[in-house]
């Protein structure tokens, strides 16, 4: 039998000790710090006994669900035969079968794969190594990167560069930014162009090759996109988007970089979200779902041709981190992807998908709520002031109010862990674990509807 734990310890302890990552920590000095302690399926635990959806599969995360053995086991297996060695000029077996597996499932010529810990580090690698590519085939110029108003890619310093969050940037300028710019993300909720899907396709990609131009073609290196854009609530491509961008990209010798650290490995029901929407990019970055969170692990994938430079007489990336393909991580990674295979993953978030999307959608007759969107199991709601009025919006002070005063703590109460967001307008972010089915849909759309309910009744009084 298990020892009770000793919550007022540990509660000290972590005020004390633990420095959580973007916790405002005066949140604490008064109230406990929320302490999970097990998780199974689609739930997790407090240390308190309670019971929690987790809508947001942990931090898009953890696809195969909570509490699984047997992707424990492949760790611990690994872990008693070999439980580390670098891939900085050796290879273990681990890291040689997950790299040709995710090649054989990745699109195109996307075959070769650098492993790192997580996705900001695949994102920095992208950039390190269409820097170093263009150097090496001549073209040392091509250095900057253009990426998506509020989109973002990572908080190490490259990978914050192209984060289009300046909240997120400026407190860390000048870093590198001249390097990095942006451009107009695919929100079409409020935009003039809303009801005209071609023409803001056109609007949103002539402003990627305005902006190329703009740099100077031969400057740019690369264009970091995300399938759908995580940061402002989940923002979709209009159709042909990718197709167009990738000529774009094409014409002025610029790499398409697909950052899927969140859509890749199923979140949209495909395995990249690059095949969801149809394009080939020339390289992809991933993390998250790759292990389902059971350990830490990124990828960065390549199309063959950026790797042949590196392939000449004492040529060499000149990249790397300690535990980058760690075996462990590497052993769950390749458990984790014949759980897709043998569990038909893909196949529940494809069938499934429209259920849950017509739940969330259901909720647009609250006045509150005034726009759905997302793919797959990746879905946002966008909560407003007035929903018939476009151009009015929550002020700073209100979008604070409303998510952080309110709405975070009740959802949390009510037993539903998701995302209260304010990147751009206020949004709640919706991406439960990709073994969920009706069950978990209805205490969605239940929970949402109280809370958000109640957050309006707030707002009036």
């Amino acid at each position: 039998m298990t020892e009770p734990l000793d919550l007022d310890r540990l509660n000290e302890l972590a005020k004390r000790h633990l420095w959580m990552h973007f916790t405002r920590h005066a949140t604490y000095e008064h109230h406990e710090v929320p302490i999970m302690v097990r998780g199974e399926g689609c739930y997790v635990w407090d240390a308190h006994g309670k019971r929690y959806l987790d809508g947001l599969s942990g931090l898009f995360v953890v696809q195969a669900g909570h509490g699984r053995r047997d992707l424990a086991e492949a760790a611990a297996t690994q872990a008693s035969t070999l439980e580390f060695f670098p891939l900085w000029s050796y290879a273990h077996p681990p890291a040689i079968e997950l790299a040709a597996k995710v090649a054989s499932l990745a699109p195109g010529d996307l075959n070769r794969v650098f492993f790192t810990t997580g996705g900001s580090e695949a994102v920095e690698s992208a950039w390190k190594l269409a820097h170093q590519y263009f150097r090496a085939i001549g073209q040392p110029e091509r250095v900057k990167v253009i990426s998506r108003e509020t989109a973002y890619h990572g908080v190490t310093l490259g990978a914050l560069a192209i984060t289009g969050v300046p909240a997120l940037r400026d407190p860390f300028a000048p870093l590198i930014s001249d390097l990095a710019s942006h451009v107009p993300n695919t929100n079409r909720y409020r935009h003039e162009f809303a009801d005209d899907e071609a023409a803001f396709m056109v609007w949103a990609t002539d402003a990627i090759e305005q902006r190329i131009l703009a740099e100077g073609p031969e400057t740019v290196a690369a264009v970091f996109l995300e399938p759908v854009q995580n940061a402002g609530g989940c923002f979709t491509p209009p159709a042909g988007y990718f197709q167009r961008v990738r000529g774009i990209c094409d014409r002025y010798g610029v790499l398409l970089v697909s950052d899927e650290v969140i859509c890749a490995y199923g979140r949209l029901g495909e395995m990249f979200g690059a095949e969801r929407f149809g394009y080939q990019p020339d390289m992809i970055t991933s993390a998250k779902g790759l292990t389902s969170g059971y350990s830490p692990l990124g990828a960065l994938i390549a199309s063959d041709r950026l790797i042949e430079p590196f392939l000449e007489p004492k040529a060499a990336f000149t990249h790397g981190l300690t535990f980058g393909g760690h075996p462990v991580s590497c052993a769950v990674g390749l458990r984790n992807l014949q759980v897709f295979e043998d569990e038909d993953i893909l196949g529940n978030v494809r069938r499934n998908a429209p259920a849950f999307r017509e739940r969330i959608d259901s909720l647009l007759d609250l006045p509150i709520v005034g726009d759905v969107r997302g793919d797959g199991y990746f879905l946002a709601l966008e909560l407003v002031p007035d929903k018939d009025r476009a151009d009015l919006h929550f002020t700073r002070e209100q979008g604070e109010d409303l998510l952080r005063n309110f709405l975070s703590n009740r959802l949390l109460e009510a037993g539903l862990v998701c995302r209260t967001d304010d990147r751009g307008d206020p949004v709640v972010q919706l991406s439960p674990p990709l073994v969920a089915g009706e069950a978990e849909f209805d205490f969605i759309e239940t929970t949402l509807r109280t809370c958000l309910s109640e957050a309006w009744k707030r707002m009036q009084g």
